[in-house]
């Protein structure tokens, strides 16, 4: 592969979206956490979470890629913010899970695993600078 077409697959001033990731991000890992309930549903109320909490990982994932592809994303950044995405999911599973009754809270938590995600990516574009 020479200089210019490596260029063209991938520009060396490529920078983040911040907002649209976040928003992708936001989106997905809901969606999955929806999905994975319903698909897990059918083990009762443990698969029912359990799906869930695959779901949403797997929304992340699905995040990552998305943004990735549409090139909002860095290749480099992929596994930091697939970590940071996923901790973010984590930290806003037990919020949802406790405010169930309520419509609002559980789509307002997957905005963590959107955060942790470009938290992530910071934290994985630090350790490649070295100090």
């Amino acid at each position: 592969m020479d200089l210019a077409t490596s260029k063209v697959l991938r520009p060396p001033n490529m920078r983040m979206k911040p907002i649209p990731v976040f928003l992708a991000t936001w989106a997905l890992t809901g969606l999955g956490a929806i999905l994975g309930s319903i698909l897990g549903h059918s083990a009762g109320t443990p698969g029912l979470f359990a799906g869930a909490a695959l779901g949403g990982v797997v929304g992340v994932g699905a995040a990552v890629l998305v943004v990735a592809k549409l090139q909002w994303l860095s290749p480099e950044g992929r596994l930091g913010a697939f970590i940071g995405g996923t901790v973010g999911f984590a930290v806003a599973a037990p919020i949802a899970t406790a405010n169930l009754h309520t419509p609002l809270i559980p789509v307002l938590v997957c905005a963590l695993a959107g955060a942790g995600l470009l938290l992530g990516v910071g934290v994985a574009r630090g350790w490649r600078r070295g100090p």
